[in-house]
């Protein structure tokens, strides 16, 4: 069996190869999180073994560090360490969306992304394979990490749908007696994610040793969500200067009800300037293509010709500025 690339360029080449490295890189890298995964449950089972007074064949240490690893590859995870700016602020991202997604995956999907756009930007807008690939190299970036943080936002904006809630199961706890580390492990078992999840990941660390405070404030870090952290200094203050919890979370659940309610009020009060917004920034696109249906050959100038390409990224890059001016306009803080 053989392959003839006589027929093709150096640059369709050069895409072809970066496919299938990422592709294979793709292959390792989900394999690699199958064998962690077998790692972990083996962990899990020595550990049952141990405390359950079971004999077992060997005697292994068992860790209980967290994995911050940027892939399951060794030389792949020092190459991303090296290279990578700044690998804990990504890695936080990541891990805000509330999948296992490591840096390696990561990566992996901006190749896979760039490798598509560029392709398609060369064979249905017929661009040359040198600006495909810088307009692909833009995509493959961007369009993860506007993704990722799509991904993380709306996680967030789940967690402070649920949060007063979580609230009033821990306050009913205090007013019956119970520990704030028992209420905590209340939320964790009730609620589902990403409440549960991350009080789960507090009630876990408290069983490690953690105080209190460490363990939430770790969350804080966490999420960066200011509604929790208003839960976290509510909780440090009561300990220090003492006072009735129950009362202060319960006030400080009724707060989070006021601004959750004074947001949907500002959304509904600014959908017409929102609306107007995304009228006007379609506008361009839908007249275009009514152009390009009717004549294409008129159309398609704007992309074979040097002055069309400058004029398309003049004009997007002008809507893109107004759009945002916009956007900034209608968001308000509350």
């Amino acid at each position: 069996m053989s392959f003839n690339f006589s027929g093709l360029e150096g640059p369709q080449i050069l895409v072809i190869l970066l496919l299938v490295f990422a592709t294979f890189v793709g292959a390792i890298l989900m394999g690699g999180g199958a064998r962690a995964q077998r790692r972990l449950k083996g962990r899990m089972n020595r550990v049952r073994e141990r405390y359950s007074g079971k004999p077992r064949r060997t005697q292994q240490a068992v860790s209980v560090k967290r994995n911050d690893s940027a892939s399951s590859i060794a030389g792949l995870d020092k190459l991303l360490q090296r290279t990578i700016p700044n690998p804990e602020l990504l890695r936080a991202r990541l891990r805000a969306t509330g999948f296992e997604i490591n840096i390696g995956q990561y990566v992996l999907m901006n190749l896979l992304v760039m490798a598509i756009a560029a392709t398609a930007l060369h064979l249905l807008l017929d661009l040359a394979w040198s600006s495909s690939l810088v307009a692909g190299l833009g995509i493959g970036v961007a369009l993860p990490h506007f993704v990722i943080g799509f991904m993380g936002a709306r996680r967030a904006k789940r967690f402070i749908h649920s949060f007063p809630e979580a609230i009033d199961l821990i306050v009913r706890g205090l007013k019956s007696g119970l520990p704030t580390q028992e209420g905590i492990k209340v939320v964790a078992n009730e609620m589902g994610d990403p409440i549960g999840t991350e009080f789960r990941e507090i009630a876990d660390s408290l069983k490690l040793g953690k105080t209190l405070d460490d363990a939430l404030w770790d969350a804080a870090k966490r999420l960066d969500i200011p509604e929790f952290k208003f839960f976290v200094i509510s909780l440090s203050v009561q300990r220090e200067t003492g006072g009735n919890l129950a009362e202060t979370l319960e006030n400080l659940g009724n707060i989070l009800r006021a601004r959750r309610q004074m947001k949907i009020k500002v959304k509904a009060m600014s959908s017409e300037a929102k609306a107007s917004a995304i009228i006007i920034g379609s506008l361009p696109f839908i007249m275009f293509l009514i152009i390009f249906l009717m004549n294409p050959d008129y159309a398609s100038q704007l992309f074979t010709d040097s002055r069309g390409v400058m004029m398309v990224v003049a004009g997007l890059t002008s809507i893109g500025i107004g759009v945002g001016v916009m956007a900034k306009m209608i968001r308000f803080e509350i």
